[in-house]
């Protein structure tokens, strides 16, 4: 009988493993932490980006809040300290009986915030005053005003002629105060109202009664 020649039983296709497959597979096993790292370190720099940005921004407003402040602006002027008054002349010269004459004055502001012109007087009892433009009216620094200034004899008998240093009593207000300042007018102001109070009462007359 024949023996048919029969070599050794070699294993099948998938008894071993090849080095393509080892390498397939330690491919597979090394995958999941290979990818996690990129991702786990993206986390860490949004992290630092934001704490960072967190610093910055406490760091910038606490130098905003600690900052040093500009000094207040200074509160404007009394209203005295910025406008004046002066005798322009124009002083009528009334007949004896008359009860009235007028003169002109200038008011002026040289800085600051407008002055209200609020009332115009004079300290005598024996004389009124009216004014024109009518008070109360502004007066701004750089445009100078002019007021008509008419008195008015209520009683000869108290009219003083011959006051030293007459002057007018001017209420002021502006943004700051409200003030009561007198203006002294000048010697030509004193001359000027002296004349006009002594041709409108004359002495030795009898022209003494009070205005009706």
């Amino acid at each position: 009988m024949g023996v048919n020649a029969i070599g050794p039983i070699e294993p099948g296709d998938d008894t071993y493993e090849t080095r393509a497959t080892r390498a397939a597979a330690t491919d597979q096993v090394a995958t999941h932490p290979v990818r996690s790292r990129p991702l786990l370190t993206r986390h860490r720099r949004t992290a630092l980006a934001l704490a960072t940005a967190a610093v910055v921004g406490a760091a910038g407003l606490s130098l905003y809040l600690t900052r040093p402040r500009p000094p207040a602006p200074p509160p404007p002027l009394y209203p005295s300290q910025t406008v004046s008054v002066a005798y322009k002349g124009g002083m009528t010269h009334p007949r004896a009986g008359d009860r009235t004459f007028s003169f002109t004055v200038r008011v002026s502001q040289d800085s600051g915030p407008p002055v209200s012109i609020k009332r115009i007087t004079q300290p005598s009892e024996a004389l009124s005053v009216t004014v024109a433009p009518h008070t109360p009216f502004k007066v701004k620094s750089g445009t100078p005003r002019t007021a008509r200034i008419t008195m008015h004899i209520r009683e000869c008998g108290k009219v003083q002629r011959n006051a030293g240093l007459p002057f007018l009593v001017v209420t002021l207000r502006n943004v700051r105060a409200m003030q009561l300042q007198s203006f002294i007018l000048g010697e030509r102001y004193a001359k000027d109202l002296s004349e006009a109070l002594t041709a409108a009462c004359p002495p030795n007359t009898d022209v003494m009664s009070k205005t009706p």
